[in-house]
């Protein structure tokens, strides 16, 4: 048994210690907006946080994330858009939309770190983050209007 807190409610689970995080969370929690796209953490479209920070939770082991508090994208802006995803909405960045759970995530993750990232941030921090629709452009300029609505620019 495991207990962990995704989005501010307390879950206990009964899995094994080597199950991966991203099937707690669609198989056993019901919340399936982390997606399977990988399975070796190379894609970044199951990313969550994980107490604040961006985490593919494909490869994050039950036994290294009980008593942890997990963020999903259901919960980034406490019941109103978060400003990343204004500026996902305001940018038309997705195309198919597949991977935007896990750019939008780890796009807010990086504002957290560097509220004013220059384009080389963003290409490093967000290169983990595949999309096959090629959005990367929209992608980086979001993350700059974000980072204004924000404050950091």
């Amino acid at each position: 048994m495991f207990d962990i807190t995704v989005n501010g409610v307390r879950h206990r689970v009964d899995v094994v210690p080597e199950m991966p995080l991203l099937w707690v969370l669609r198989d056993e929690l019901g919340i399936t907006s982390p997606k399977y796209g990988c399975g070796i953490a190379q894609c970044g479209a199951c990313t969550v946080q994980v107490d604040g920070a961006a985490v593919r939770s494909c490869q994050a082991r039950m036994a290294d994330i009980a008593g942890k508090a997990i963020t999903t994208i259901e919960a980034v802006g406490n019941g109103k858009l978060h400003p990343v995803q204004e500026a996902w909405i305001e940018h038309q960045v997705p195309q198919c939309g597949y991977c935007q759970t896990g750019q939008i995530i780890q796009a807010i993750s990086l504002l957290e770190t560097i509220p004013n990232p220059t384009d080389e941030d963003i290409n490093e921090v967000m290169s983990g983050n595949l999309c096959r629709c090629g959005t990367y452009e929209r992608i980086r300029v979001a993350i700059h209007a974000a980072a204004k609505k924000i404050g950091g620019i």
